[in-house]
């Protein structure tokens, strides 16, 4: 379920917020402190603030039917006489029209009241989708009078007219005035006595028992609940479900569903957006080292192609060259490398003290340097390799001192 922070400003007393879904029900409990502490629990949440009952009036208007634009327009100048400012400094807020009396719920308020809160919640990274007048949210019950008596203002609501907000200096003034206001269900008949369901902090109850009780005759019966957090409690399960007339109506209110949803997670977007672009930074940066190591690579490749291949100085395709080259070596196509290493190393057993100063292999011939000490060990060795079924022909034997250097070519027979 869609979860909302509630948050309940309230004058002289710190803000206070809890987490509900729609169905009303408290996900997160009542806590209060600074607007900026409740900031992190709105950045995924629908956003609903309450305001106290005193910053608006809640009314009806008996306004013809029309559509919600004409009414918008008609409205304001039908309660021009009920309001002591000018209609362009207020801000109206039309609600649902009643279906039984077609009277159409009307909230107004100062627009630079508004506009104050507005901008203490915006200060905080607060952005609201709703926001609702406490007596636009006290629950209305059949038969009941229902009273909210918070601080120094008691507000009153009955089934059958607009909620009243007064102060509390006067208690029993304020109940007079909502009874007198209750309709006999026949006309001529004196309307039945109803029932008082009073909410009120403990504080506020222990200053006005005494008034409460004197009046308990008025009614068939008297509740009381103590709210020990405050009237929150009381008023989010509406804020929650939207039962009340959003003040957020006209040029306050969001254009469409798309941008509230950007308001709770343009934090989020940004920061991926942030994530991105260091990701793709880091693979174009990570992609040019890979070349520049490629580049070096080919270049060694090539060097040591021209090392390893003399007279193959046209390096192109030097890496397919030589893979293709070791290829052969290793399954002996056309290689006899391995071969004629191994009868080389059998064939010096026959010469011990013979030294082999350095070996060439090209095109199936391999041609190694020997230092014997005389040249029958010279001669041992060719005839070692013959022996082996090999071609193996001295040349080029001089005399170094006590020593003898030789050069002997092997080839394999036949070859």
């Amino acid at each position: 379920m869609a979860e909302s922070l509630i948050i309940h400003l309230r004058d002289g007393a710190s803000p206070q917020w809890m987490v509900c879904n729609e169905d009303g029900q408290v996900v997160i409990d009542a806590m209060s402190g600074e607007l900026s502490q409740a900031a992190p629990l709105g950045a995924t949440r629908r956003v609903v603030v309450i305001l106290p009952a005193g910053d608006a009036l809640v009314t009806e208007s008996e306004a013809p039917a029309k559509s919600s634009a004409k009414l918008a327009q008609v409205i304001p100048y039908a309660l021009e006489e009920r309001v002591a400012d000018e209609i362009e400094n207020l801000h109206f807020a039309i609600g649902e029209r009643n279906a039984s009396t077609g009277r159409v719920a009307a909230v107004v308020i100062e627009r630079a009241r508004l506009d104050a809160r507005l901008a203490e919640l915006h200060a905080a990274g607060i952005h609201p989708v709703a926001a609702y007048s406490e007596a636009s949210l006290l629950p209305s019950m059949p038969g009941q009078l229902i009273a909210l008596l918070d601080g120094d203002s008691i507000t009153l609501r009955s089934e059958q007219s607009p909620p009243l907000v007064l102060p509390a200096l006067s208690i029993t003034d304020a109940i007079e005035m909502a009874l007198a206001q209750q309709l006999p269900p026949i006309e001529g008949l004196e309307a039945a006595a109803p029932g008082l369901l009073l909410y009120s902090g403990h504080d506020e109850w222990q200053a006005h028992q005494h008034e409460i009780d004197a009046l308990r005759e008025r009614f068939t019966g008297v509740k009381v609940q103590l709210l020990p957090s405050g009237p929150l409690s009381v008023l989010a399960p509406a804020a929650a479900s939207g039962d009340g007339v959003n003040l957020l109506q006209g040029a306050l209110a969001a254009t469409s569903p798309h941008e509230l949803r950007w308001q709770s997670w343009r934090v989020a977007a940004v920061l991926a957006g942030v994530l991105l672009c260091l990701h793709l930074g880091a693979r174009y940066f990570e992609l040019n080292r890979l070349r520049q190591t490629e580049a070096t690579l080919n270049a060694n490749i090539e060097d040591a192609f021209r090392a390893a291949m003399p007279g193959q100085q046209n390096a192109t395709n030097a890496r397919r060259r030589v893979e293709q080259r070791l290829l052969e070596v290793r399954s002996g196509g056309g290689g006899t490398l391995l071969p004629v290493l191994v009868a080389v190393a059998q064939a010096r057993n026959a010469a011990p003290d013979a030294t082999i100063e350095g070996i060439t292999y090209r095109e199936g011939v391999l041609e190694m340097r020997i230092l014997a000490a005389d040249t029958a060990s010279l001669d041992a060795i060719g005839r070692q390799l013959r022996a082996s079924n090999w071609l193996a022909e001295l040349k080029g034997v001089t005399a170094s001192g006590d020593s003898y250097r030789g050069s002997v070519q092997v080839r394999k027979a036949g070859a």
